[in-house]
């Protein structure tokens, strides 16, 4: 009995040791990439702002955050495109169109230039489709602190030059931001996995070049019509 408790103690402390590992090394990767001062930040082709929770059209504060640092880095010409990507699995859970049109109540950014990935399912099918359906060479990649370290090295190792814009979340609650953080060390690890093992992504599809109109990657279920 002793033994199988031994044993059992050596491979927790193992998986322990192996998180803490990873969780060091994608940081350890990624931090000098990562910015919170837009006039720091390099040039890149496009902005990925990557979704979060929607009700109906309404963007959660999360997800409004990540939207605005878009449009600010948009005008402050970091990029020239933004890929908007999210789940929008079904007709009726819509994360991409409801940023589409909050981008679009913002007259300065052209139709063309928003891009839209309906199946960004998780961080790794966005920054996989990026590559693959999109064409994306090089991105700034928007998002919250706890998510930005993960999100760029997925983009990294899929052969994207990525950087991250990392949007400030001191205004969200202290435990929200603990539990986002206590996820996040779990998420690395799958993250660190798919790319050890080139997973692929649950969708991929037709081409749509970066470099083209935006309009084409927009759908039937715009509401605009």
């Amino acid at each position: 009995m002793r033994r199988i408790r031994k044993c059992i103690l050596t491979m927790l402390l193992a998986g322990l040791l192996v998180i803490i590992g990873i969780n060091a090394g994608i940081k350890y990767k990624t931090n000098a990439y990562i910015f919170n001062d837009v006039e720091a930040i390099p040039d890149k082709q496009v902005v990925i702002v990557l979704g979060a929770f929607v009700r109906g059209d309404n963007l959660s504060m999360v997800l409004e955050d990540r939207v605005q640092s878009g449009i600010m880095l948009y005008h402050a010409n970091k990029a020239g495109k933004l890929l908007l990507s999210g789940d929008h699995g079904h007709v009726h859970y819509d994360e991409v169109n409801g940023m589409r049109r909050y981008v679009l109540a913002d007259e300065g950014i052209a139709p063309e230039d928003i891009f839209l990935d309906h199946a960004g399912f998780d961080t790794y099918d966005t920054m996989y489709r990026a590559k693959e359906v999109f064409g994306v060479e090089s991105a700034i990649i928007v998002t919250q602190d706890f998510h930005i370290n993960r999100a760029v090295y997925i983009a990294q190792e899929l052969g994207i030059d990525a950087v991250g814009y990392s949007v400030d979340e001191k205004k969200y609650r202290g435990i929200l931001r603990f539990k986002w953080h206590a996820r996040e060390c779990l998420s690395r690890v799958k993250a660190y996995f798919d790319v050890a093992w080139h997973a692929s992504p649950k969708y991929l599809g037709q081409e749509i070049p970066i470099t083209g109109d935006g309009q084409l990657s927009w759908d039937e279920f715009d509401g605009l019509e």
